[in-house]
C-alpha cells in the first residue's frame, strides 16, 4: 500500500479502462494508484464507452468515466470533460495525462489544459506532426521507453519519463488454465509453441506489427520443424480495421491444424490477465517482430511469465528485452503518412531466430524472468509515476 497522498485533479485520457487494450491495461493500473492514493480522478475515453457519463470502477471505489464524443479520438470533447470535471473540484491544481498518439490531437481547444503526454514514438525519426505537438508550451511530454528519451533529446525536447508497468503478481510462471494444465486447456502437447500476441488495426497497405513478415517466415521455418504451431492471440478477421489473416495464412501455406486463435468473444471483450499469463506460460516463444514500437506490452509480460521472446532490434523494444532473447535485423521503410522511417523484419533473419529458438534448451527462462521485474506496475508507480505527478500538478498553480 503506498503511502504517498496526491493532492490535485487529474483526468486520464485514453482508451477506457474497461477495455482489454495495451492503452486500456495501463489507463487501468493509473486510475487505481491515483485513486487509491487521494487524487480527485476521472477517466476520459476516446475508445471504449459511448453515451452518457457512466462510472468506472477501481479497485478503490468508482470514479466518472467521460464517454468517446463524435470525433473519431474525442478532440471534440476530451478539453470539454476535462473542464467538467476540474470545474467539480475547485481550488484544486490540475492536470490531464493522455497516453495515446499524440499526432491525433487537432485544435486549439486544447491549448489551455496543463497535459502530460505519455506518448509512443514507435518510428525510427520523429513524425513531424508529434514534434509539433510536444513542442507546446503546456504539454510535458512523457516518453514510455528509452528510445522516446533518445530522440525527444535529439530534438532538444525536454521529456519526462514512465515506462509502461505490468502486474508481476498476475503475470508469472502459470502452469494451469482455469483448472487445467495450460497446454491441455489450449489441446496441445509437446508442440513447439510459437506465440504472437499482437493488434489486428492496419491502415491500407501497411501493417505495423509486421503479420506478414511473421507469417512467411513461420511458414518457412515450419517446413523443416512440421511439429511447430501458431497461437495468434488477435482478431482473425481484423473486425476494427485490420486485415483479413486467413487468406493469408492459406496463402503462405501454413494448414488451419497448425494455427489457433483464441475465441473471438474473449479476444474482442477480454479474457482475464490470469488466463493470458498462461497462455505466454505455455508457449515456447513469443514472436513480436514489427515495424516499430513505442513500448511493447506483451514482450514484457511474455518474459514475466518465463517466455523468452523474438523481437525487433529497433525502435523500444531492444532494451526491453533480456539477454536470452533474439533480436532480428531490418531494413529502413518511408512512412509516407507520417513522414518518418519505420524498419521492416526481414524474413530471412526472423527465420533464423525462430531456429534458435527451436534449438535451444526449452523451459521457463530465469533470465526473462528477474529482468521483467523492473516493470513491475507498483514499481513504476513508486520510482516513476509519483514524482512526475507532482511536477504535472505544481505546473499548474
Amino acid at each position: 500500500m503506498s503511502k504517498s497522498k496526491i493532492t490535485g485533479t487529474i483526468s486520464v485520457w485514453s482508451n477506457s479502462p474497461d477495455q482489454p487494450t495495451g492503452y486500456g491495461q495501463q489507463a487501468g493500473y493509473l486510475v487505481d494508484r491515483l485513486k487509491r492514493d487521494g487524487a480527485k480522478v476521472a477517466a476520459l475515453s476516446n475508445y471504449g464507452l459511448e453515451g452518457n457519463v457512466s462510472t468506472h470502477q477501481t479497485k478503490f471505489g468508482s470514479i466518472p468515466h467521460y464517454p468517446r464524443g463524435s470525433e473519431a479520438y474525442s478532440n471534440d470533447v476530451g478539453p470539454m470533460h476535462h473542464a467538467h470535471w476540474k470545474a467539480q473540484n475547485p481550488n484544486l491544481p490540475d492536470a490531464l495525462i493522455g497516453l495515446y498518439d499524440c499526432w491525433v490531437i487537432k485544435g486549439n481547444q486544447w491549448d489551455k489544459v496543463n497535459m502530460g503526454w505519455w506518448t509512443p514514438l514507435d518510428h525510427v525519426t520523429m513524425p513531424g506532426l508529434v514534434e509539433e505537438f510536444l513542442r507546446k508550451p503546456n504539454v510535458t511530454p512523457i516518453a514510455m521507453a528509452p528510445n522516446g528519451v533518445r530522440q525527444m533529446e535529439a530534438k532538444g525536447i525536454e521529456c519526462e519519463y514512465v515506462p509502461h508497468g505490468i502486474d508481476t503478481k498476475i503475470f508469472k510462471p502459470t502452469a494451469n488454465i482455469l483448472g487445467q494444465p495450460a497446454r491441455e486447456y489450449m489441446g496441445l502437447k509437446d508442440e513447439f509453441v510459437v506465440g504472437m500476441v499482437s493488434a489486428n488495426k492496419a491502415s491500407g497497405l501497411i501493417h505495423r506489427k509486421a503479420f506478414s513478415e511473421n507469417l512467411l517466415a513461420f511458414s518457412i521455418f515450419r517446413q523443416k520443424h512440421p511439429d511447430a504451431v501458431l497461437y495468434m492471440h488477435t482478431d482473425p478477421i481484423g473486425s476494427q480495421g485490420g486485415w483479413q489473416l486467413i487468406p493469408m495464412l492459406q496463402a503462405f501455406g501454413i494448414p488451419k491444424e497448425a494455427v489457433m486463435f483464441p475465441p473471438f468473444v474473449d479476444y474482442r471483450y477480454g479474457m482475464s490477465q490470469e488466463t493470458l499469463a498462461g497462455l505466454y506460460s505455455a508457449m515456447d516463444v513469443l514472436l513480436a517482430p514489427s515495424f516499430g514500437e513505442g513500448f511493447g506490452i506483451p514482450t514484457v509480460e511474455a518474459q514475466a511469465c518465463g517466455t523468452r521472446v523474438i523481437g525487433s532490434s529497433w525502435g523500444a523494444t531492444p532494451e526491453l528485452l533480456a539477454d536470452d532473447s533474439w533480436m532480428v535485423e531490418g531494413q529502413p521503410m518511408w512512412d509516407a503518412g507520417q513522414n518518418a522511417i519505420w524498419q521492416i523484419p526481414l524474413v530471412p533473419s526472423i527465420v533464423n531466430a525462430l531456429e534458435e529458438a527451436y534449438q535451444a534448451e526449452r523451459g521457463t527462462s530465469q533470465v526473462a524472468i528477474d529482468f521483467a521485474k523492473q516493470f513491475d506496475v507498483d514499481t513504476i508507480w513508486q520510482k516513476h509515476w509519483l514524482p512526475v505527478i507532482g511536477r504535472l500538478l505544481e505546473k499548474s498553480k
